[in-house]
């Protein structure tokens, strides 16, 4: 079974058991983990094909230089047999910035995933250790945190099928339809998920004793602004 369709089984299997702590962990566990898989294959793409574009533009320098060197009188014939080389070179070099450019912003997503699944495991840590919510709505935050999740993991489905169809005849105005639903995806997703931490953060600070209480609330909460 190829590994991505293992880690969409694990996420459907996760997301359909009764929620608890340990639950949580893992769905986490599992998200970010794909999501930072996703991002390595990307990174060891783009260096291959920076690489190969070190290699076709120095293969065009290799023409530009020739066509520097004939005459005149030359330039006509030899630019008629090499044209279509020069060509192609230039055709591939456009192809393989323009792949470049995609991955770019494919990682740039895949990053917020993990970040997200960063800030879903800090905030509810910070949520738990305040004795101002009760266990019940502990666990709800924890069910509200995998339900996010759950939908931005959605997005690894989306990126996985951009990233195969660079090995088929997908046009690049359907893969850049793929990129940005994915991208626009996850920013609601993430937007949804700041919006919540902060309800549950002013509602801790609401629920202060007194000055003193208030002040440490606001301690705990300080890297959440």
């Amino acid at each position: 079974m190829k590994k991505s369709s293992l880690i969409g089984l694990c996420l459907c299997a996760l997301f359909t058991v009764a929620p608890t702590q340990k639950t949580h962990a893992i769905v986490w566990v599992v998200v970010k983990a794909a999501a930072k898989k996703i991002i390595k294959a990307i990174d060891l793409q783009v260096q291959r094909l920076q690489n190969k574009t070190i290699g076709l533009q120095n293969a065009q320098k290799v023409v530009e230089n020739s066509l520097s060197k004939l005459k005149l009188d030359e330039i006509s014939g030899w630019v008629n047999k090499q044209k279509d080389l020069y060509q192609t070179y230039y055709d591939e070099l456009v192809k393989v910035k323009n792949v470049i450019a995609y991955y770019q912003e494919i990682r740039v997503i895949m990053q917020k995933q993990v970040d997200m699944v960063n800030e879903c495991r800090e905030a509810y840590n910070l949520f738990r250790s305040d004795s101002h919510f009760t266990p019940d709505e502990i666990i709800h935050m924890g069910e509200v945190y995998d339900g996010i999740l759950s939908q931005s993991a959605q997005n690894l489905k989306s990126i996985n099928l951009v990233i195969k169809s660079f090995l088929t005849q997908m046009n690049d105005a359907s893969r850049l339809v793929l990129i940005h639903e994915a991208g626009q995806a996850i920013d609601e997703n993430y937007t949804d998920l700041r919006r919540y931490n902060s309800s549950n953060k002013a509602k801790a600070l609401n629920r202060a004793r007194d000055e003193s209480d208030l002040l440490a609330l606001r301690q705990l909460y300080g890297n959440m602004d």
